[in-house]
């Protein structure tokens, strides 16, 4: 049997995995994904971590037989490159831009139709970055010779060849209109087109390893080094490659991204957070976001790693009335006004089992709203980190009763919709998938306690 290799790049980790043919995952390293400080800016050290890529691609092409590598990613993540190595080091993009970007940002990225999001804080869209680089540093920038999503970027290292792809352009980007199927104004407005290389299918090989990598990592000359895709949309795909159509699909961990093929394009509101996103096919996803893995974390504050929500503390705070209302963090995309605004109605939680039950019931109600704003009725696939807390998938499927929510355990689900992508253009049945039903759950007064909330959640909103 042969394997693929998937490169997850993640903000805090990077993550290198063997799968089978069906997204299966079988082993996996890491390695944190650092970040420096300035100068030039705070940026992440890709030099250093491209030396571990290699070495992880060697030590796990000796045990399984590597035949295709596919690279995914956040879409927050580009770089700048010449001809054979970077221009300048990789932003990150929670880093702090310069006022007199953001100044010129705002005026020249165009409408939200165009973009396909808000304009969401630091250097989050790869559009705000390459206006960075171009004002801060004009001529490295005149004499780079592209700008790669961050799956692209790895994609490229390892074969040579630079290509743009749908779902990472599609992905906050604001250089890619979705719909239309065009770039967005500002790249011709600022001339970017020619730093921006031609698109090729996210599941489209690229090449073999360059000569050098194929040595140093001990790859077979006829490894097949892919395109690669945006991590959410990865996610997505995996559903998409099992048959399922209609379907809106919660990915949870530092953000909770939704993503639907059914939300039709009005419903799209720059006010409250949502955007425009892309499947492999260039297809459009509308989407809806909001950080919730840092909400959880800022509410149930230091947890042991095996610490579940208990249904009897969690049915003690709803019957005090014990509320988290966000938005704890800087980020209010999906309750405009509320960033930093976060607190405690009613009782303060005791313990560490009762800020455990009220982060997740947050989670479980920030869920059911990102759910509201996309509409619809159809079938909800709940997956990520939350679920391995069984109460918050019971959670949801209590506070949406008319709708049938199902989750899915397998922790790996970008890695794994990555891996399906080696055997696109081969596949002849849908590739498999084991979801489940939440347990049910009968908490008294949950639906007034949740009209409470979104009373508290909404009103800086009014």
């Amino acid at each position: 049997m042969t394997w693929v290799a998937v490169l997850d790049i993640g903000k805090t980790n990077v993550k290198l995995s063997a799968a089978d043919a069906d997204g299966t995952i079988l082993e996996t390293l890491s390695t944190p994904n650092l970040v420096l400080p300035a100068p030039p800016y705070r940026h992440h050290e890709i030099l250093a971590l491209e030396g571990w890529i290699i070495d992880a691609l060697g030590r796990l092409g000796q045990r399984r037989p590597i035949e295709a590598i596919v690279t995914c990613g956040h879409g927050s993540g580009g770089v700048l490159v010449g001809e054979d190595a970077p221009a300048m080091p990789m932003i990150d993009y929670e880093g702090e831009v310069p006022s007199s970007v953001n100044e010129l940002y705002r005026r020249a990225v165009g409408g939200f139709r165009e973009r396909g999001s808000p304009i969401m804080l630091g250097a989050s869209h790869l559009a705000r970055q390459m206006l960075w680089l171009e004002t801060g540093w004009p001529e490295i920038f005149a004499r780079a010779r592209y700008f790669l999503g961050l799956p692209q970027y790895w994609a490229w290292r390892l074969s040579g060849v630079a290509a743009s792809e749908f779902t990472v352009l599609g992905a906050q980007s604001h250089l890619w209109n979705v719909p239309e199927h065009r770039f967005a104004p500002i790249v011709d407005a600022r001339g970017w087109a020619e730093k921006l290389p031609p698109f090729a299918a996210a599941w489209a090989t690229l090449g073999p390893p360059t000569p050098e990598i194929a040595r140093r990592a001990g790859l077979p000359p006829a490894t097949r080094v892919l395109c690669g895709i945006h991590d959410s949309s990865a996610n997505f795909y995996r559903y998409q490659a099992a048959g399922l159509r209609g379907l809106t699909v919660v990915s949870t961990g530092t953000w909770i991204v939704a993503l639907s093929d059914a939300t039709p394009p009005e419903r799209l509101d720059e006010q409250r957070g949502m955007c425009r996103n892309s499947d492999p096919q260039g297809r459009p996803l509308a989407g809806a976001l909001c950080m919730g893995g840092r909400e959880f974390s800022l509410v149930a504050g230091e947890q042991p790693n095996e610490a579940l929500a208990d249904r009897a503390v969690l049915t003690g705070l709803v019957a005090r009335g014990t509320f988290a209302v966000p938005c704890f963090g800087e980020e209010d995309g999906l309750l405009p006004g509320r960033a930093r605004n976060g607190h405690i109605v009613g009782p303060r939680p005791r313990d560490a089992p009762e800020r455990r039950a009220l982060a997740v019931m947050l989670s479980a109600l920030l869920t059911d709203l990102l759910l509201d704003v996309l509409g619809g009725d159809g079938d909800v696939v709940l997956d990520g980190t939350f679920c391995r807390d069984p109460l918050y998938p019971a959670l949801v499927a209590a506070l949406r009763p008319r709708q049938r929510i199902r989750f899915d355990l397998h922790g790996y689900g970008s890695a794994a919709g990555a891996a399906l992508l080696a055997g696109h253009e081969s596949r002849v049945a849908p590739a498999p998938l084991t979801l489940r039903t939440p347990a049910p759950l009968d908490i008294a007064a949950l639906s007034g306690y949740r009209a409470r909330w979104r009373l508290f959640a909404t009103e800086a909103t009014r």
